[in-house]
C-alpha cells in the first residue's frame, strides 16, 4: 500500500528521523522514496548558484545520512516556491505518503506564517504525515487510529493494519470519540469499548489481520480527546482520516475550516504530541 513515499526535506526537523523509523517496517522496507529539496527564488543569479549548491549539498547530505538501498532512493533538487513544488511533484510520482517537518502552528498563524506543510496538507489529496520540530520520533509499535463512519477513517485503517501486520508487539488501538462540546464521561476500555457500534467493523478487520488491539470509546470534544488519549497510551503514531469537504468545482482552493483551525484534524495536527498521518479522500 506504500510503494512511493515523498520526503520534502528543507535540512530542519525531525522528518530524516521519521523516514528512517518508517523504513524499518518491513511493509515498506522496498518502498521508493523521493528525497526532494526546494530551492526559492533568488533575486540575483549568485545568490541562487549558493542556494542550489547549498540545497545540492543538504541533498547529499540527507541521502547519507537515510543510509538507503541506492536503487530505492532518489534525489530531487527543484526550483520555486516549495508550497507548490512539494503538491507538484508527489502528483508527478504517484506518491503514496508525503512526509513533511511541522513547526505545529495554530490556526490562522499558519497562513500568516505561510506555512508549507499547512499549504500542501490542504491541496494534496495524498496521505500526509507531519513531524512537528517539538516532539521525540519513537519506533513505531504503537499506532492509534480515530475511527467513524468516514471513508477517510477506513483509509487509515487499512493503512495502519498494513504497517502493523509484521511488527513484532505492536498494538493497534482503535478509538471513537462522540462529539459532545458540553458532555465529560470516562473514557470506556476493554469490553466495555467494544460494544462501541462505530468500532464493529475495525475490530473484525484487526481480528481478521490478527493485529493485537485495544478498543477505547469516549464522549467530548473530540480533538482534545484524541491527543490526550494519544500521550496517555503512549502513541507512536496518530492516524485519522481528512476528508475534504469542498465541492469539485473549488478543490484548487483551501478549506477555509482547516485554514481557521476549525478542524479537528487541525486541531490534531498541532497539538498531538506524537507524528500525525492525515489521510485525505474526496466527499
Amino acid at each position: 500500500m506504500i510503494e512511493k513515499i515523498l520526503l520534502a526535506d528543507s535540512g530542519t526537523g525531525h522528518s530524516e528521523e521519521m523516514l528512517k523509523t518508517l523504513m524499518e517496517i518491513p511493509s515498506i522496507q522496498r518502498a521508493q522514496v523521493t528525497v526532494l529539496h526546494v530551492v526559492s527564488p533568488q533575486v540575483t543569479t549568485d545568490a541562487m548558484t549558493e542556494k542550489w549548491e547549498e540545497g545540492g549539498k543538504l541533498l547529499a547530505g540527507a541521502i547519507q545520512s537515510l543510509a538507503l538501498d541506492p536503487n530505492h532512493v532518489n534525489a530531487m533538487l527543484r526550483q520555486g516556491d516549495p508550497k507548490d513544488v512539494v503538491v507538484k511533484v508527489a502528483e508527478e510520482i504517484d506518491a503514496d505518503l508525503i512526509i513533511m517537518g511541522s513547526r505545529g502552528l495554530t490556526r490562522i498563524i499558519s497562513i500568516l506564517e505561510n506555512s508549507v506543510s499547512q499549504y500542501v496538507f490542504q491541496l494534496s489529496s495524498r496521505p500526509m504525515l507531519l513531524v512537528k520540530d517539538d516532539i521525540y520520533v519513537r519506533k513505531i509499535k504503537r499506532i492509534m487510529v480515530a475511527i467513524d463512519k468516514s471513508v477517510s477513517a477506513k483509509k487509515c485503517l487499512d493503512l495502519a493494519l498494513f504497517l502493523l501486520k509484521d511488527i513484532k508487539g505492536s498494538q493497534l488501538t482503535l478509538v471513537h470519540v462522540d462529539a459532545k462540546p458540553s458532555g465529560k464521561e470516562e473514557p470506556k476500555y476493554g469490553a466495555e469499548a467494544e460494544k462501541d457500534e462505530a468500532l464493529a467493523e475495525a475490530i473484525a478487520q484487526a481480528k481478521k489481520m490478527g493485529v493485537v488491539y485495544q478498543c477505547i470509546s469516549a464522549t467530548g470534544k473530540p480533538g482534545e480527546l484524541i491527543c490526550k488519549l494519544a500521550e496517555e497510551n503512549q502513541t507512536d503514531l496518530l492516524m485519522l482520516g481528512s476528508p475534504d469537504r469542498r465541492p469539485s468545482i473549488a478543490k484548487g482552493l483551501p478549506d477555509l475550516d482547516r485554514l481557521l483551525g476549525t478542524s479537528l484534524s487541525d486541531y490534531v495536527r498541532v497539538y498531538a504530541n506524537c507524528p500525525v498521518l492525515l489521510a485525505r479522500t474526496v466527499a
